[in-house]
């Protein structure tokens, strides 16, 4: 399959986020990929805000709000309307955060894809509630502060493997995607496009404000999550033919990504040391699983 990207753009100027969100870049790559016969579903989240106060939107497709439990439900039933008015073309893609994906929205999307409604479910995952006052979600990594997760009592769960989630259910397409490597989001977006049935891609989109990190090193901590595999780049068919899409040219410590967010500033150096751990041991059962430890030489260049 080949990728082109539009230079048309659907996400205008003028949208209200933070400076150096990551969620805008994320849904402005995606815009790029579908092209304009898009339905955008806006699930309760900090993209509820971004769009901009109604009657205005900065998405240039139609937009639809909905409530944070819904986004699989709304999605399908969209997506059965579009059908019965013989619009069988129109992509209907869901923009949800990762409370409304992986905690409150969890049981609507789980029915969805066991379904395999047609649609695309992209989460960009700022890894907290993030519009209603920082608060942690089962996306909070583990060690990290938040408002209800003190520096005194940090996170001490581990994230929710998501991806695995969704895996589990054998849907068609599922994938993860930063903002730091566009070409690999722009191409993952357009293939979840060609495929018929539930597609879910996982963004991480960093949050300056809940981070505490500076709004120009969102890109930078986006690429530092690819090169410490943080959070590998890869896809999943039919949840079963795993594939790295973007390997690390030269891997990084964890540190080096930990040390530049405050919501880290607390941890110790042993606490480090066993996030990096971790971090190994999670990568290399990837790359097990993955085509390229099956088939050595038929690897995707790295960006």
């Amino acid at each position: 399959m080949s990728y082109d990207v539009s230079e048309s753009e659907l996400l205008a100027s003028g949208h209200v986020a933070c400076p150096g969100c990551g969620a805008p870049m994320a849904v402005r790559y995606a815009l790029k990929a579908l092209g304009e016969n898009t339905v955008l579903i806006v699930v309760a989240s900090c993209w509820s805000i971004i769009a901009g106060p109604f009657p205005y939107t900065a998405a240039q497709v139609p937009l639809l709000h909905t409530l944070f439990a819904t986004g699989g439900s709304v999605a399908s039933g969209v997506k059965a309307g579009l059908e019965a008015r013989g619009l069988q073309d129109t992509t209907v893609l869901t923009l949800a955060g990762d409370g409304g994906t992986f905690d409150i929205g969890i049981q609507a999307l789980s029915a969805a894809v066991e379904r395999n409604e047609d649609f695309i479910y992209m989460c960009y995952d700022n890894e907290a509630y993030m519009n209603t006052g920082i608060q942690r979600s089962s996306a909070t990594p583990w060690g990290a502060w938040t408002t209800t997760t003190p520096v005194k009592h940090p996170k001490d769960q581990p994230k929710k493997d998501m991806v695995a989630i969704m895996a589990a259910h054998r849907i068609p397409y599922t994938a993860t995607a930063t903002i730091a490597y566009p070409e690999d989001l722009i191409r993952k977006v357009q293939k979840a496009k060609s495929i018929r049935g539930s597609k879910f891609l996982h963004v991480l989109a960093p949050c300056p404000s809940g981070w505490k990190s500076e709004p120009s090193q969102s890109v930078l901590l986006s690429r530092l999550a690819v090169e410490s595999c943080i959070f590998p780049l890869y896809e999943v068919e039919h949840g079963e033919e795993y594939r790295i899409t973007v390997w690390p040219k030269a891997r990084v410590p964890v540190q080096k990504y930990l040390r530049l967010q405050g919501r880290f500033a607390h941890l110790r150096d042993e606490d480090i040391g066993r996030i990096q751990e971790n971090v190994d041991d999670e990568w290399q059962k990837l790359v097990t699983r993955s085509d390229r430890a099956k088939a050595p030489g038929n690897v995707d260049q790295a960006f």
